[in-house]
């Protein structure tokens, strides 16, 4: 019996998410968690119900307790002690580097937004479809989600500043900027790179919040840093030249003759 009830409760959960409770502060994996625990208790309650009345019946409170939190999305402790478990979490990635190239070269790079797969290992792909616009696809071990999202870019300055956003209603809300300036020793570029993903609110963005979280934070942080190494290296100086990057070089600077 008891494998029956978990057999139901594990196609429940391949089904349509739980019902949202806007008092909810149990988050999605916490009240499937819930709801598995309190239907195994329960039933151990009623197995032994006549032989220990007692037991079973504080099991059986302690199991009703489990089910009300996993059905309702409402835990009467956190209540108590204020703690809301919904909130989405988000990822915030600020780095401040030098590398040793121009200020021209390393903007025209980073504009082109293609190339940021190139050390970025946490993107699978982006894919500029018009000047402004472009698509995402994020890189996750086994593809357990297919996390995809289009962007904009929301404000540019000529080889200073790049800031782009995703656009409203995607998937994942993810936001960046990057400003550029002559290294103060006169050598090189220094990079203010800050890049931020907010999972949207509600269950789907409570588990891709905890996925990206787990996945992701430490990943783009080395990402991000990874392109001092990646821009001094050998696969850069092949890349640069190439002749659609030399092309693009030879525009900016027409740009700014």
């Amino acid at each position: 019996m008891l494998e029956s009830i978990t057999d139901k409760l594990t196609d429940a959960l391949k089904g349509p998410l739980l019902p949202q409770n806007d008092n909810a502060n149990v988050d999605t994996t916490e009240r499937f968690l819930s709801i598995l625990a309190g239907t195994v208790i329960a039933y151990k309650a009623l197995s032994q119900i006549r032989k220990h009345p007692i037991i079973a019946l504080q099991e059986a409170m302690v199991g009703g307790v489990l089910l009300y939190r996993g059905a309702t999305g409402v835990c009467p402790i956190y209540s108590r002690i204020g703690k809301d478990n919904t909130d989405t979490p988000a990822i915030t990635i600020t780095e401040r580097f030098i590398v040793d190239k121009p200020r021209e070269e390393v903007y025209a790079f980073w504009r082109n937004l293609e190339n940021l797969p190139r050390f970025m290992k946490h993107l699978a792909s982006v894919e500029e479809q018009s000047e402004n616009r472009s698509q995402w696809k994020a890189n996750l071990p086994g593809e357990l989600v297919k996390l995809t999202w289009n962007a904009e870019i929301t404000r540019e300055e000529e080889n200073s500043y790049i800031g782009w956003q995703s656009v409203e209603g995607s998937m994942v809300d993810n936001a960046g900027k990057v400003e550029f300036s002559d290294a103060l020793n006169g050598s090189g570029t220094e990079l203010n790179v800050e890049i931020s993903y907010f999972p949207p609110a509600g269950s789907l963005g409570q588990g891709i919040a905890r996925l990206l979280n787990r996945v992701f934070e430490d990943k783009i942080r080395e990402d991000v840093t990874n392109f001092k190494h990646f821009v001094e290296g050998e696969e850069y100086k092949t890349y640069v030249n190439s002749p659609s990057f030399v092309e693009k070089i030879q525009n900016t600077f027409k740009k700014n003759s």
